[in-house]
């Protein structure tokens, strides 16, 4: 029990650990998650997860596979495929078939894999990897199409792999035992079983749409009901059929996502987090699980790196420039789509547990899948991992690179601060539901969305990835504490703000609390009201530009005594505010943002003025008595 004990919290703290590191380095989280399994498992010998947790150690990684695939169909919206619907239905049946002769032919006469173990592994490569795919556009900002693509087919294509696999298995298992069984008499019953399973999802859903509006599942049993339903659902279906429970628990998550269902959005932060924890978790026990004697194969033979190079070069760009033949996409789409393919969980897991079905069967080499699948995920991972920025540029694919400002609320005082930092080269965007109000930000030329942020289709019309940051400014505080607490869990609880914090520098005792605001603007907290007030009076918002020689300091004695800094861009583009509660450090080459009051003249800059004005009256007079010019003479 202790080991065990000791295995979990290694786990959890190797896989989280990594997580955190990739966030701080950029670098591919699997990429380090492998690389620390490996080093806890085969090289130190730390960890022995097959020691520790026998014959628990297959169900639960099957278990948490499908609860990722329940967690990415739940993300998918059928919206999201107006514009690339076409490419994923291509991609999902046209792409599967040719996918999956390319990667058999490959195994086979490449990698040198027996007939049975290279077609059942060219239909486990089909699968692209969600749980890797995602986090890789997230990183490299990728226009919303090929965005759309790359998430849709990575998890749709996660069980078709697995269907795939187990229909090459169990045709060579029943031709093992009947060797006169023929594909008529396998394929058939299996897809049976996969549109049996499929529906068996679809019930679940509907299920569970039904009741959880109608309050028939208390608050805080909603999403203990909910995962255990799906784990139902995945060993239920798996009775039916081998890996059918991966097509259930996806339709599944994908009914259920649209299906309206109000709970569901409200869960989304925890099952997010499930997600993390169970990706971490895996790829650790996976890595960890690795043994010398299956990795020889890839340390003594010139056929794995060969066998990788056209699964990178000629498999995949292949199967989807074929695919898309004669669709709408752009070639530059199709070329970005052609190249990221990266593998991830269920390519290891599903490769293992066939490993193992396959010895059983006396078919020589199912060994080989193991160590070759972690070969595919590693190269295929640091391969796009690391290249999927550079060819998204080079490509003109890029989304908006500099960090944007998301602006809830048209005012007066909105509209200048937008103004002011689209000077400054930032993305901006002006949401509110009123369109008199947006008339302002129509007027300037500003960009504007016109809808209810709160409402969910908003998500779907209004692209909301280039904004990292959220500012709540209209004139109802509660409301803007209401969009800053549901954006919370999406952009970040330390990158949403919003007006009002105290008064006269008072904590508010009317205030909602604290822990559902956003961050105060200004260090002074100023509200809704005071910023109106200072608006009115003639106050502006001014930039001033840092160096070497013009330091933060210099700024502010330039600056009037009452100016209130605001925010300060680096020369990255990334915004950091001057709040109540954090004051980030100015240093040369930011850009202050500081909201100011009029400048007031000297008496000997009103002379001036004066004298001017009373010049361009005598002006003025001098040219009437001088008669009217002359009219142009008719031709």
């Amino acid at each position: 029990m202790a080991s065990q004990a000791l295995v979990i919290a290694a786990v959890g703290a190797l896989g989280i650990g990594a997580q955190w590191v990739a966030w701080r380095t950029g670098w591919p989280a699997i990429v380090l998650m492998l690389a620390a399994g490996f080093i806890a498992g085969p090289v130190t010998g730390l960890i022995d997860p097959e020691a520790a947790f026998g014959e628990l150690l297959d169900p639960m990684i099957s278990v948490g596979v499908a609860l990722i695939l329940f967690e990415g169909g739940l993300s998918l919206d059928l919206r999201e495929l107006r514009h690339s619907g076409n490419a994923v239905w291509r991609l999902a049946t046209i792409g599967v078939l040719i996918g999956w002769a390319l990667g058999a032919f490959a195994g086979f006469y490449i990698a040198g894999l027996v007939w049975p173990v290279a077609v059942l592994f060219g239909g486990i490569l089909i699968v692209t990897g969600p749980t890797v795919v995602i986090p890789l556009l997230r990183q490299a900002n990728v226009q919303t199409r090929p965005n759309s693509i790359l998430k849709w087919e990575g998890i749709v294509n996660d069980p078709t792999g697995a269907l795939c696999a187990v229909i090459a298995y169990e045709y060579f298992r029943r031709v093992t035992e009947s060797p006169g069984a023929s594909l008529f008499e396998v394929v058939p019953p299996l897809i049976i079983a996969a549109i049996l399973s499929g529906l068996i999802g679809y019930a679940a859903a509907r299920l569970i749409a039904y009741l959880f509006p109608r309050g028939a599942i208390p608050e805080y049993l909603k999403v203990p009901v909910l995962f255990s339903t799906v784990i139902a659902v995945f060993v239920l279906t798996n009775m039916i059929e081998h890996e059918a429970g991966l097509v259930a628990v996806t339709v599944m998550g994908v009914a259920l996502a649209n299906m309206d269902v109000s709970s569901i959005r409200s869960i989304h932060p925890f099952k997010e987090n499930v997600a993390v924890l169970l990706v971490s978790g895996i790829f650790i026990l996976l890595s960890s699980s690795l043994d010398w004697e299956e990795l020889t194969y890839l340390q003594t033979s010139w056929r794995p790196l060969l066998f990788l190079l056209t699964l990178l070069f000629v498999v995949r760009p292949v199967t989807v420039l074929l695919s898309l033949l004669g669709s709408d996409v752009p070639w530059n789409e199709r070329l970005f789509v052609a190249w990221i393919a990266p593998r991830g969980i269920v390519l290891v897991a599903i490769s293992g547990l066939f490993a193992l079905r396959l010895e059983d069967l006396g078919i020589a080499g199912g060994q080989l899948l193991i160590g070759l699948s972690f070969a595919v995920v590693v190269v295929t991972v640091i391969a796009h991992g690391f290249t999927i920025d550079i060819v998204a540029r080079w490509l003109g694919i890029k989304g908006t690179s500099r960090p944007g400002l998301l602006i809830v609320g048209s005012t007066p005082w909105t509209i200048a601060l937008a103004k002011q930092m689209q000077d400054l080269k930032t993305p901006v965007m002006i949401v509110d539901p009123s369109w008199q109000r947006l008339g302002a930000a129509r007027r300037e030329g500003l960009p504007y969305y016109h809808g209810e942020i709160l409402n969910e289709a908003t998500e779907h019309n209004l692209d909301l990835s280039p904004y990292q940051v959220l500012v709540a400014a209209t004139d109802n505080e509660a409301y803007n504490t209401l969009v800053c607490n549901e954006f919370a869990h999406e952009i970040g609880r330390d990158s949403v703000y919003q007006l009002g914090e105290s008064v006269d520098g008072r904590e508010d005792k009317h205030a909602l609390p604290q822990s559902m605001r956003g961050r105060a603007l200004f260090e002074s907290g100023y509200g809704v009201d005071e910023v109106n007030e200072r608006q009115q009076q003639g106050w502006v918002f001014k930039k001033t530009k840092l160096s070497e020689e013009f330091d933060y300091e210099k700024a502010q004695e330039r600056l009037p005594d009452t100016a209130t800094m605001l925010l300060l861009v680096r020369s990255s583009g990334t915004l950091r505010f001057f709040t109540h509660a954090a004051k980030p450090e100015p240093r040369a080459g930011d850009t202050i943002v500081t909201f100011s009051p009029p400048k007031l003249k000297t008496p000997e800059e009103k002379a001036a003025k004066r004298a001017a004005k009373e010049k361009q009256a005598t002006s003025r007079g001098k040219d009437s008595e001088g008669g009217s010019a002359p009219k142009p003479q008719a031709t």
